[in-house]
Order: structure tokens, then sequence, then C-alpha cells
């Protein structure tokens, strides 16, 4: 899926930290917590009521930083 450069560099995740993402093939993933977020009509969908829980939870901080 190719989205817009500049909707990449502004869509960050709703988690605490407001982390960027990278977009995958059907879906956008936050780089801190993994969380991911369904691409619709070539539009990112940044609600955590359509997210994907990452490993550890939506939101939650991976590699041991908090």
């Amino acid at each position: 899926m190719t989205l817009d450069s500049f909707l990449v560099d502004v869509v960050a995740c709703p988690c605490a930290s407001h982390s960027p993402v990278r977009v995958l093939e059907t879906c956008v993933e936050c780089v801190q917590c993994s969380t991911t977020f369904p691409i619709r009509d070539g539009i990112p969908v940044m609600l955590i009521d359509d997210a994907t829980a990452g490993p550890y939870g939506i939101g939650a901080m991976v590699g041991g930083r908090t």
C-alpha cells in the first residue's frame, strides 16, 4: 500500500508516546508499541477501537523503554 509521504510524516500513534508509524502492506504500525491500524481507501484509520494491539497491548512500550 502506498500512502502520500506527507500523510506518513504527520500520522502518529495515539499511544502516550505519539510515536511515528511505518507503512506495511495493509496497515500502519506504531514503531514504539507495534500496534497496527488498518488502511481503508488509502487512509490510515488511527482509532483505538479499530486497532490491533501490539504484543504487550495498545500503547505499550517495547524494548525495555517505558
